[in-house]
């Protein structure tokens, strides 16, 4: 696995920067221009959610402040919330060590998850079962607003 030189700086020291436009030359995107991006609650570090970002919408992001993603079922961005209501806020993002995954810090709106519940991980692998872990907090049937 190679590294990604710009950020692996195993030296440097808490509180040291680098460029932004340098660092985001070096993010390692898959074949498809696309990075995971892992939503948690910047409040009580819940994680609710996995998507993909590309350039475009990671740039919007930051520069919005509200969380944008690319939907690889629709191919097109996707904001947090556009049919929902359920809108993410960043608080703050952060990129692993490697480069190829982002941590979005955000202050979710409602449910995370298209089911209607708090996140997305709520099917619990126990041996050779998998639980459903929590409930819905809004029927999905009226998560959506029709267009």
């Amino acid at each position: 696995m190679s590294h990604n030189p710009i950020l692996q700086n195993e030296t440097a020291p808490q509180g040291a920067s680098l460029a932004w436009a340098e660092v985001r030359r070096h993010l390692k995107l898959d074949e498809h221009g696309l990075i995971p991006a892992i939503a948690q609650q910047h409040d009580s570090g819940e994680v609710l959610m996995m998507a993909w970002m590309n350039l475009e919408s990671l740039d919007e992001t930051l520069r919005t402040g509200r969380v944008c993603y690319w939907s690889r079922s629709r191919q097109r961005l996707w904001r947090k919330g556009e049919e929902s209501g359920q809108v993410q806020q960043l608080i703050e993002a952060r990129l692993d060590c490697d480069g190829d995954t982002l941590l979005l810090l955000v202050d979710q709106t409602g449910p995370a998850c298209h089911t209607g519940r708090r996140n997305c991980f709520y099917n619990a692998i126990h041996d050779d079962q998998v639980e459903v872990i929590s409930a819905a907090l809004i029927d999905p049937a009226t998560l959506y607003r029709k267009s």
